[in-house]
């Protein structure tokens, strides 16, 4: 036999081996355990410094890293919530990449943790009847573009049926996306949850993707009402009057949800915005002289919520605007609650929005 024959497994052997030494090792990160307390996980050999970030903490919280490379640490036990959370790596924002639960955003890399409760939340997976979220492109003659958004459309919805139901408009934050409603705010789960229990109507949700930079953000404004509502409803077996739209949002969404709606009310009958972000050149032209005619106005809204939490960095600027509508004589209902500029707190915004519209 030919010597290099005799070399041929001894180099497998050795490639193998250095294929095994560079091959990091199988974690299982986050781990939620039954007490509410979570154990996470993070594989580096050569990292000097490794710490957890989430809004479960107070602060951050360092992990420790055994002989193998693994850093872990757990955390006290939490409220039963959904969780962004990420790691800083040698002062890097990194996601868990032992987690496919992915934050949906196009500036911050997180992870999403889940802690179920002992009961079901608003926003658990229950055995109920499902809605459907689907994927659509339309074209956006504002924008000059084709664009996506998600819709839902609940359990029992036939395209082709005689039904015409009413339509959520649902925008999200700054530098999230149009599927950060679903991925993390879990929109299409209240939705379910709350139309089987009778306590919303069954309707449609457009989730459409708010960011349209490089462009002017005003430009989002004539995008809804131009081309999204349009194309809704060409495509959608929906009330086509303001009776049986709703604009919602978060952050700036929330800011853009007072844009759209307060500037098109005979188009949009309801009106809610989640700690809005008003610090916006559209914001200012459309307000900071405003004169409405608000006698009028609250003839054509059914309803107008502003919702905010104490903790919310927002807090004092959103109270500014609630007393600006007020003092305009604009009705409103106004929801303030504990928490900050959160989805935790966005998710039960939405839950009570949901309740209270198209009634």
């Amino acid at each position: 036999m030919k010597p290099s024959l005799y070399l041929l497994p001894a180099l497998l052997l050795c490639s193998m081996k250095v294929i095994a030494q560079q091959r990091p090792p199988s974690i299982s990160s986050p781990e939620v355990h039954p007490d509410h307390s979570i154990t996470f996980k993070y594989f580096s050999r050569k990292a000097q410094k490794v710490t957890l970030n989430g809004e479960f903490l107070k602060a951050p919280v360092a992990l420790m890293k055994d002989t193998s490379g693994i850093w872990s640490v757990t955390v006290p036990p939490v409220k039963a919530d959904i969780y962004p959370y990420s790691f800083s790596v040698d002062s890097v924002q990194v996601a868990d990449p032992n987690n496919t639960y992915i934050f949906a955003n196009e500036r911050f890399k997180r992870s999403i943790v889940d802690v179920p409760g002992d009961q079901p939340l608003v926003h658990s997976l229950q055995n109920v009847p499902h809605g459907k979220i689907s994927y659509r492109y339309y074209k956006s003659a504002t924008l000059g573009m084709t664009r996506q958004l998600l819709v839902y459309t609940p359990p029992g919805f036939n395209p082709n049926g005689k039904t015409k139901y009413p339509v959520l408009y649902l925008i999200h934050g700054g530098s999230d996306t149009e599927e950060t409603w679903t991925k993390v705010g879990r929109a299409n789960l209240i939705a379910d949850n709350l139309i089987a229990q009778g306590k919303a109507k069954p309707m449609l949700i457009v989730m459409p993707y708010g960011n349209v930079r490089p462009a002017p953000m005003p430009d989002f404004t004539k995008d809804m009402v131009a081309d999204i509502v349009p194309f809704i409803e060409a495509n959608y077996p929906v009330i086509m009057e303001s009776k049986g739209r709703a604009v919602a949002g978060f952050s700036v969404g929330g800011g853009q949800t007072l844009n759209i709606g307060l500037t098109n009310p005979s188009t949009f009958a309801y009106i809610c915005s989640y700690a809005p972000y008003t610090a916006t050149e559209e914001f200012q032209k459309n307000f900071a002289n405003w004169t409405p005619d608000a006698a009028k106005i609250n003839s054509q809204l059914k309803l107008f919520t502003v919702s905010v939490g104490t903790d919310d960095f927002l807090y004092e600027p959103v109270k500014k605007n609630i007393a600006m509508f007020e003092d305009k004589k604009i009705k409103l209902k106004s929801y303030i609650v504990p928490g900050g500029h959160t989805w935790m707190n966005c998710k039960q915004y939405l839950a009570t929005t949901l309740q209270e519209l198209f009634n």
